[in-house]
């Protein structure tokens, strides 16, 4: 019997850290082949070219698709959406998969579903049928809802909003979150060897992660001041920070920490990309997650970690009662 081709598809290190146990099963599984398509940050240097982890975890990239503008706005965010429309279109007319299978509520996720259903291709959504009311990523989740053959929510109130979409109920399944996986089946590094490879005390250390919040771009720079001044008062903190996404924005931003960092060398370090074993450990070691990553909402929970979120990015999400929810002002943060 010929295996089924399934094509997982990466935009980020965040979707990418989500769905490196997906792929593993796929490659592993008799009657199925793997195939990858990467695009996005993935292949951009300022991002860490994290197109290099995904094989140094002994994957194949099959297509690259070039087409991130260098711009930091709205417009050269729609310019490279488009572009990732038209290269994904012409990369899964080569491969031809059975099924392609996508993850989450980024613009490079809606770009190649578009391309996918014109070429009948049958998309399978990861991470389907959850709110982020402070960001556009609300719309473009459930717009691939609605391009999407099979639904795959991480909880049941998930698959009952992806139901109230009229989407059939026997196409929505339920699988947990995916990135769970990570925490389960890494092997995180211990304290010391984490200090040894981040080059920082981590005896009392937070891990800040921060994005653009894309529906309200113009508080970005108060918030993230409001944040820094925050860690600045507990100085006996040190500071992992995680570069922010390529968003509107999103380079604006990581140059405001990266001139933070530049002048507190001794407690912060800013980092384009950790890995998901380097972020993970870092989490596990850390006395909180602090900024509005979801990750702050699934994986930080999972390893006994609290979470500071701050704003509306993540409003909408289930969260556990070690997720503390916070204005994006000094005193509140404080």
């Amino acid at each position: 019997m010929t295996a089924r081709r399934v094509c997982v598809f990466t935009g980020t290190r965040a979707d990418y850290g989500l769905l490196r146990w997906v792929m593993h099963e796929v490659r592993e599984h008799p009657s199925l082949a793997l195939q990858t398509l990467v695009t996005g940050s993935h292949l951009a240097p300022e991002y860490g070219s994290t197109v290099q982890q995904i094989e140094r975890d002994g994957f194949v990239v099959d297509e690259r698709v070039e087409a991130l503008l260098s711009g930091d706005t709205p417009t050269a965010a729609a310019i490279s959406m488009g572009l990732t429309t038209a290269g994904c279109a012409a990369a899964l007319d080569r491969l031809r998969p059975d099924v392609l299978v996508v993850l989450g509520d980024r613009y490079e996720a809606l770009a190649v579903a578009q391309a996918a259903v014109l070429l009948d291709v049958p998309v399978a959504h990861l991470h389907g049928g959850e709110s982020t009311e402070g960001a556009v990523d609300e719309q473009f989740r459930h717009a691939v809802t609605k391009l999407s053959s099979l639904h795959l929510p991480a909880a049941e109130p998930f698959a009952r909003r992806i139901r109230q979409m009229g989407e059939e109920p026997a196409r929505v399944t339920v699988v947990g979150a995916p990135g769970l996986d990570n925490v389960r089946r890494l092997d995180l590094l211990d304290r010391a060897a984490l200090e040894s490879d981040l080059g920082l005390p981590l005896g009392r250390s937070v891990v800040v992660t921060y994005h653009p919040v894309t529906l309200a771009p113009e508080g970005v720079v108060e918030a993230a001041g409001a944040l820094m001044e925050v860690l600045d008062r507990t100085g006996d903190l040190s500071v992992v920070l995680t570069r922010p996404n390529a968003d509107p924005q999103g380079r604006m931003l990581a140059g405001v920490f990266e001139r933070w960092a530049a002048a507190r060398p001794e407690r912060v370090r800013l980092f384009d990309s950790l890995g998901q074993v380097r972020y993970l450990s870092a989490v596990r070691n850390a006395l909180a997650v602090v900024g509005n990553s979801s990750s702050g909402l699934i994986e930080a929970p999972a390893l006994g970690t609290p979470t500071v979120n701050l704003g509306d990015r993540q409003a909408g999400r289930l969260r556990g009662r070690s997720v503390v929810d916070c204005d994006e002002t000094v005193d509140s943060i404080g």
